[in-house]
């Protein structure tokens, strides 16, 4: 997969506004409405993460998760990883989080 060039990645966080780039990476905070929700929501995360091969970290906090998304193979940032969080975006609509 080709790493994407600066001025592509910024027009593509403009399609996702609850991400934000640091450095290599994207990321996201959801907050879900209980514990139980949240490990829904990266249940539902681990699915799509499997079906495209491309895997988030995800750091849980109670109610909080703390997604970034890169392409280690290429260093940097893919359009898998716009992939995926436009599907983690559908995911925590789907579970009423924000």
């Amino acid at each position: 997969m080709e790493r994407l060039d600066d001025e592509t990645i910024t027009a593509k966080l403009a399609e996702i506004p609850d991400w934000h780039r640091e450095g290599d990476e994207i990321r996201r905070t959801i907050v879900a409405p209980d514990f139980r929700t949240a490990i829904a929501i990266v249940n539902d995360i681990a699915e799509q993460a499997e079906s495209l091969n491309h895997h988030p970290d995800i750091d849980i906090r109670w109610r909080k998760l703390h997604v970034a998304l890169t392409t280690h193979d290429a260093n940097g940032l893919t359009q898998h990883d716009f992939t995926l969080a436009l599907r983690i975006d559908t995911i925590a609509a789907d579970h009423a989080a924000s």
